[in-house]
């Protein structure tokens, strides 16, 4: 049976959807969702039972970054539906040039600034917006939003509950920069929540209207305070738009003596360390860490996280009075631990793609073995302890485990999967690093076998009997996104560490 060129073309757009959206890892539902479409529509028209539209082709190619293959292949489509000849050479705008027509605003360039100021945080945006759809852009929609306790929700959402972020403290100001001087922008709240707040910024002001119109540019600035027992120890920036260069700096006291690091997430892939290395220089007495990268993904989230090495953690103004004893999960913090809570702890994490990433697993085990190090400073650990990467904010399938015999070399664990199990198990009390104010009685097999890989990709087994199988076992755990209170018997208690009595005793076997 023969096809029509319009039906090949329909089919030629299909089958480049679906080959996009497969390499991105999406489900049709997933890829639904992110475009606003119903997931039968995206079925449908893979499934070339519906021709693509032009508003579908846009979103694809918007969500997918396909560096404008999708959208090719539906002007290729839409010209032989109109009866318009498809020219033999067509120029192939570079992807990091290429927009489809009619997508709307573009952030050209966007610098966020966050400085640290004795009474908080001065947060301040400047973007370069480009309209390049056909209508007339009255509004530009921001958000604030503010996490005091980032690693334990329950904990700062508490928090802002009873120290709500408000808009008169916000004393948000913006800006518009047209070639001469800063026009002031009028601004609407939109919503008004505990922790977050979103807000209109109006292209308008006492004197008048000034529409950004289709083709034209310009640059708007926004500024807000917070203070500090309302902002936690990270900045994110998330690209809801298309964005061509993205700039974030840090500005910190040195005599706080601040270490930063920083995390992405994409669509394709899992949160991770920047792939981007943040830049430092010191300039008055402050500390300025500078990040950027260009033609960031469509939905990507970059954070900017630090620590200030030269005080204690600050407590909680619920918590106990200064001076009094710190709980032993905020000690934990204080080193860097994430807390149970985090999302990032319910998450599987990455597998390394072995030897390409060796440079990253051998960078990502050197941090989990300082963590060790600083950790058997603080607490015995006598039965021996692990640690794995997102326990650092790090989602890649990593782990160190330090064996009870303080003498024996810690074993690395890179890719690992149980592959097999002894049927015998016994029940012993287990902690963690993340969950540290308590112990939990839970069942392990007593003896395991590991699949894991070396630096240079080739695979081994190893077998693990009693204590080094509860504890590989239980950072494997982390690695798939569990907590040991997930293998524990329905209806046994956790016991608060205070009333704990075997801290310091090995497990018995």
């Amino acid at each position: 049976m023969t096809t029509s060129p319009i039906e090949r073309a329909a089919g030629s757009f299909a089958a480049e959807l679906a080959r996009q959206r497969t390499e991105r890892g999406l489900s049709k539902k997933q890829l639904a969702t992110l475009m606003g479409f119903d997931p039968s529509y995206v079925s449908h028209v893979e499934g070339r039972r519906h021709r693509p539209t032009e508003d579908f082709a846009r979103r694809a190619e918007a969500v997918l970054e396909a560096s404008g293959a999708i959208w090719q292949r539906f002007r290729e489509y839409d010209e032989l539906r109109h009866g318009r000849p498809t020219p033999r050479h067509r120029d192939h705008p570079a992807p990091g040039q290429w927009m489809p027509p009619g997508t709307g605003l573009i952030v050209e360039r966007e610098l966020a600034t966050l400085t640290h100021t004795d009474e908080g945080y001065r947060c301040v945006i400047r973007r370069e917006l480009y309209n390049a759809g056909t209508e007339p852009v009255t509004r530009y929609l921001v958000r604030v939003a503010v996490d005091r306790y980032p690693n334990d929700p329950g904990r700062s959402n508490r928090h802002h509950r009873e120290h709500p972020l408000t808009f008169a403290e916000l004393q948000l100001l913006s800006y518009r920069y047209d070639g001469g001087e800063p026009e002031p922008m009028h601004w609407r709240a939109k919503h008004d929540r505990d922790a977050s707040k979103e807000i209109w910024l109006l292209f308008e002001n006492d004197e008048g209207r000034f529409p950004l119109y289709p083709g034209d540019r310009v640059t708007i600035e926004y500024a807000y305070r917070v203070g500090r027992e309302k902002w936690g120890p990270w900045f994110q920036r998330a690209v809801r738009l298309p964005t061509r260069y993205l700039a974030v700096r840090l500005d910190l006291p040195t005599d706080l003596d601040p270490q930063v690091w920083g995390v992405e997430t994409t669509l394709s892939s899992e949160e991770g360390p920047l792939r981007r290395p943040i830049n430092r220089h010191e300039r008055g007495g402050r500390a300025i860490f500078d990040w950027a990268t260009e033609d960031p993904p469509l939905n990507a989230r970059y954070r900017l996280q630090w620590r200030f090495r030269s005080r204690p953690p600050e407590s909680d103004p619920g918590g106990p009075a200064g001076g009094g004893q710190a709980r032993a999960s905020d000690r934990m913090r204080g080193l860097g631990i994430v807390q149970r809570g985090a999302d990032l702890l319910r998450q599987p994490s990455r597998q390394f793609g072995l030897p390409a990433d060796e440079a990253t697993a051998r960078d990502v085990i050197d941090r989990l073995r300082s963590a060790l190090a600083r950790l058997d400073e603080l607490h015995p650990f006598s039965k021996g302890v692990g640690i794995a990467a997102p326990q650092l904010g790090l989602a890649w399938a990593a782990a160190v485990v330090r064996p009870p015999d303080r003498a024996a070399e810690p074993v690395i664990l890179l890719n690992p999967r149980v592959v097999d199990a002894s049927p015998d198990t016994d029940e012993q009390y287990e902690g963690c690093l993340s969950f540290f104010d308590h112990r939990g009685l839970v069942p392990r097999p007593l003896r395991i076998d590991v699949e894991h890989a070396h630096y240079d990709g080739s695979r081994i087994i190893t077998s693990f009997e009693f204590a080094m199988a509860r504890l590989v076992a239980h950072e494997i755990d982390h690695l798939e996104g569990r907590l040991y209170v997930d293998r524990m018997t329905p209806g046994v208690p956790l016991v608060p560490v205070e009333e704990y009595r075997e801290t310091g005793n090995p497990w018995r076997y």
